[in-house]
Order: structure tokens, then sequence, then C-alpha cells
């Protein structure tokens, strides 16, 4: 074997021995954000958040859409969860559903009346089940005028710090409710029977707030 050949033959060997260490090399351990609360207020950071909401359509298919303008606080008066209080407030003409009509329609007295109720707001009442990180957050939901009880189905997912100092902590939720009982009624029927548009209205959010 001539000189060349066998340093070929060498580096092919060290390259392959090289990716079979990379390959069964564990995977760096990282570490979760913290599940411990810091008392205070925390301001939603709209850029890393999402108010997000589906309903049904002809029975067959999900709309999905969001809001793209909110602002909410949420606080803790001690370390627990159960100590967490939320206020919200959304801007009722951001609906976005990437269909120009369809957010018109939304926007107009069929559905949200924007230009009589512009904006949407959320008030908590109280949290049950907040012994983990999974409990229920209680409160009042206004929309369209109307103001009605909402639970929400909540999960905490810890306190973290950002590459510039700023303490956050984040969290998703998730309710159902009947836009009928906010008084957004409008609908069509099917003439195979059934409805246009779904009664039920699953809301989404994902929040990340930053401590003031």
């Amino acid at each position: 074997m001539t000189t060349t050949r066998r340093f070929f033959s060498a580096f092919s060997m060290a390259f392959a021995g090289f990716f079979l260490l990379m390959a069964f090399r564990p995977a760096p351990i990282q570490s979760p954000a913290s599940t411990d609360v810091q008392p205070g207020t925390y301001a939603m950071d709209l850029s890393h958040s999402q108010v997000e909401f589906k309903v049904r359509h002809l029975g067959i298919s999900t709309v999905k859409g969001r809001f793209t303008q909110a602002e909410s606080t949420v606080t803790f008066g001690s370390a627990a969860l159960s100590s967490m209080q939320v206020t919200a407030t959304i801007d009722a003409s951001s609906i976005f559903t990437g269909n120009d009509q369809r957010d018109e329609h939304l926007r107009s007295a069929d559905f949200f009346e924007v230009e009589t109720y512009p904006t949407i707001t959320f008030e908590s009442t109280g949290v049950s089940g907040a012994e983990d990180s999974e409990f229920q957050l209680m409160g009042n939901l206004t929309m369209h005028g109307v103001t009605q009880p909402v639970t929400m189905d909540v999960e905490f997912l810890g306190t973290a710090t950002d590459p510039w100092g700023n303490t956050k902590v984040g969290f998703e939720a998730e309710a159902e409710i009947n836009r009928k009982d906010f008084g957004l009624t409008w609908n069509q029927a099917l003439e195979a029977g059934g409805l246009l548009v779904a009664e039920t209205v699953t809301i989404t959010l994902d929040v990340q707030a930053a401590k003031q």
C-alpha cells in the first residue's frame, strides 16, 4: 500500500470513529425552568405569547384564529401558585384568521361588533387545585358587552431568567365557551342539517410574562 493510500485509509478510519463517538455521546443535560414562583407582578411579553381560538366549520373542519394585540398582568401575592391573579385586555379588532373577508365579518355587528365593544377582558376570581403545576383558574370574561364566568385549565411551565436578566414566568391555558352566551349568535343553517359555525369555541393561551 502506498503512503498516500495508507494516509487516506487512516484518515477515513479516524473520521468514522469520530462520528461513531458523537453518535453515542450522551446528549447534554439542560436545566429545566424553575418551578419556584417569585412574588410580584408580571406583564405579558406579547412577542413570546399567543392568544388563540378555534371553532368547527361545517362540522367537518376547524377554523383557527388569534388576536394580535393584547395585554395582561399576572400577580403572585406569595410563592404559592394559589396566589395567582390575572387581568387581561384584548383588542377585539386585532382578530386574525388569515382571511381578510372573514376577519371583517367577525369585526362586524354579526359577531364582535368592535366599534361598540372594542375590547375583550378577563379578570380572575380564584384558583383551584394549585397543589402542583396544573390547576384551574376561575374568572369573569367580558365579550360583546356580556360578562360570564369562565374556568380555564392552566399549566404553569415555570420560572426562568432570560439573557438580559429578566425574570420570566410561562404558562399555557385553555377554556371552552359557548359564543351564544355572549350574544354572538350569527349562524346559517345547512341544507343537510346542522349549522355553518359551531357554538363551542376553544380558547388557548400561551403566555410568557416578565417580572416588573
